[in-house]
């Protein structure tokens, strides 16, 4: 008589070796890529999505639990990812952060600072300058110091992709949330002025401009679920999109698909702003 218990377990090695050579295959098999805002979110579908694709992850972002949960999620899709804590408006984690990267993998090939925050809904007059710089500092600052010590390891390693999260909001403005459309605003010049920097050394930059997308952020704001009618009102597609719609275009921004776009500021957004 067969024994199916050995069967069984030899079918379940079958389709392990399969699922192995598929993520083996992917687009980013044997590249090493960095992820800040990495524990939830846009982020932590990006984070799955590269999985998936066969990259090795350093993920970043201060929420350590959940960080740790994600770097989980990803090594059991068979491939390298490790958490670290980090506050990207500091220098020093920033620059920790590439050097694991390299440490861990022997180069950084694709950076995605995605780290994000909104303090709260309020008019400017209302926001304190602590709220103000806590907000440039993560939203803005970490953005720069991010690409500051990316943009060195990318070189060391023949060039790279480096994709930036703006929003809707850098784009247009949203009452409310001044200071974060404000920032994300300068997130875009500043892509825009650092990929004209870097293009011939191979290391290509852009923007990610994502609409209305279910994240903790954006369930913050629909407390008021007036707010909520509000946006599936003024959305053409009349959804709220999906973290790993945003994950796809990110995907693409890194790839070589991509390998002639560089400065642009790529709307994900049901064709919200150009109404």
């Amino acid at each position: 008589m067969a024994d199916k218990s050995s069967d069984r377990n030899a079918s379940d090695r079958r389709s392990a070796d399969r699922s192995s050579l598929e993520r083996s295959a992917g687009r980013f098999a044997g590249k090493s890529v960095l992820v800040t805002g990495g524990a939830s979110g846009i982020g932590r579908a990006t984070v799955l999505a590269f999985a998936d694709e066969g990259a090795d992850l350093v993920i970043a972002d201060w929420n350590a639990e959940q960080g740790e949960q994600v770097a989980a999620e990803a090594r059991a899709r068979g491939t390298r990812a490790e958490f670290m804590r980090a506050d990207v408006s500091k220098a020093a984690d920033c620059e920790a952060l590439v050097a694991r990267a390299e440490s861990l993998y022997g180069r950084l090939d694709v950076a995605f600072n995605n780290a994000g925050i909104n303090i709260r809904v309020a008019p400017i007059v209302d926001i304190t300058e602590d709220e103000w710089q806590r907000i440039m500092g993560v939203n803005l600052t970490g953005v720069y110091l991010s690409m500051k010590y990316e943009i060195p390891a990318m070189k060391r390693a023949g060039g790279g992709a480096i994709i930036n999260t703006a929003s809707v909001g850098g784009v247009i403005g949203t009452a409310g949330v001044s200071p974060y459309c404000a920032s994300k605003h300068a997130v875009l010049g500043l892509t825009k002025s650092v990929a004209l920097e870097y293009i011939r050394d191979g290391v290509r930059i852009n923007a990610i401009c994502p609409g209305a997308t279910r994240t903790a952020m954006l369930e913050e704001w629909f407390r008021n679920p007036e707010v909520e009618k509000a946006v599936l009102a003024q959305s053409p597609a009349g959804r709220i999109a999906e973290p790993s719609e945003m994950a796809s275009v990110v995907l693409f921004l890194a790839s070589d698909a991509a390998s002639f776009v560089a400065g642009a500021a790529l709307m994900a957004d049901g064709a919200f702003t150009v109404q």
